[in-house]
């Protein structure tokens, strides 16, 4: 199905055909394991910062929009000219979902347990699973919802023994459920706005908006943003080019082909990769439940992009 994002049917037409066709399942199964494995440095990084949660947010999309401004100058910024106020519309909600997304997810860490808020956040499938029914022809098949509910039981298996209460914890689960609400607007709006533009042209306005509204939600909360340690703004730095610039701007290339529900439902696999992450390299225990729980995620992920045509 296509989906309509202003400008003339010529347009639309030029854009699409200008050596977009569509990637082989090996080329898309290489690069979205990429961007999973770029994705999952998040957690990394963003323990290893040590900064409070909405300056991490904020540095991560300003650096993000910095290191990829010279390849937007290079061309194609003049795919942003002829865009219409709906266009930029849809661009600057897109922003705005994704930045709230980082700032009640990153900060829900601070409430809740580690286990509790990758799980909440990561039911982004469901809501987009849902918003799907309301849009003909856009419905998620029931292998879908058998893959995502299996891939949903692999990562409470993943977390089955890091739970934690605390008198916040309610408080950091509804930050973390927010957080995939946000998300999946993220990726709804997102795949409009990808059918007509071009990667770097579209996630550029996006990152950009994101970087201006974390950063104006510093200063009105009165978050630092200034005094770190180098090693903290070294991490920041990596936030911005390795689970930004490399993994989810891999994310949003894969929308031009793929449904934001089968794209939210493969994030589901970062879970995964944080996990061998972790153990790489902050020497974290791998337990045979991890084990199985990965092997049980990854099983429901085949299970639902069988499905998509």
């Amino acid at each position: 199905m296509a989906y309509s994002f202003g400008g003339s049917h010529e347009e639309k037409v030029i854009n699409r055909g200008a050596g977009l066709s569509r990637p082989g399942p090996v080329r898309l199964t290489i690069f979205l394991t990429v961007g999973i494995l770029a994705v999952s440095c998040g957690s990394i990084f963003v323990r290893l910062a040590h900064a409070p949660a909405l300056a991490v947010s904020a540095y991560r999309v300003f650096w993000a929009s910095i290191l990829l401004a010279p390849a937007l100058i290079a061309g194609p910024i003049r795919e942003l000219r002829p865009l219409t106020r709906k266009d930029w519309g849809l661009l600057i909600l897109s922003g705005l979902a994704l930045g709230l997304h980082f700032a009640l997810w990153i900060a829900s860490l601070s409430y809740t347990s580690v286990a509790s808020s990758v799980l909440l956040v990561d039911t982004t499938p469901f809501f987009i699973g849902l918003a799907s029914q309301w849009v003909p022809g856009r419905s998620c098949p029931r292998g879908f919802w058998l893959g995502l509910g299996l891939a949903f039981a692999g990562c409470i298996l993943i977390f089955g023994g890091d739970w934690s209460q605390s008198p916040n914890s309610m408080r950091g689960n509804a930050l973390a459920l927010g957080g995939a609400v946000a998300m999946a607007i993220y990726l709804l709006v997102g795949a409009r706005a990808r059918q007509k533009l071009s990667l770097i042209s579209y996630v550029w306005p996006v990152y950009a908006t994101s970087t201006i509204a974390l950063f104006v939600a510093c200063l009105a909360s009165g978050t630092e943003l200034r005094g770190f340690p180098g090693e903290t703004y070294f991490f920041l730095f990596l936030l911005g080019l390795i689970p930004q610039c490399v993994g989810h701007t891999t994310y949003n290339w894969s929308l031009r082909w793929l449904t934001p529900a089968l794209v939210a439902l493969i994030g589901l696999a970062e879970p995964v990769g944080a996990s061998i992450l972790a153990y790489l390299i902050l020497g974290e225990h791998l337990t045979a439940a991890k084990l199985a729980g990965g092997a049980i995620v990854l099983a429901g992920i085949y299970l639902a992009s069988r499905e998509q045509k």
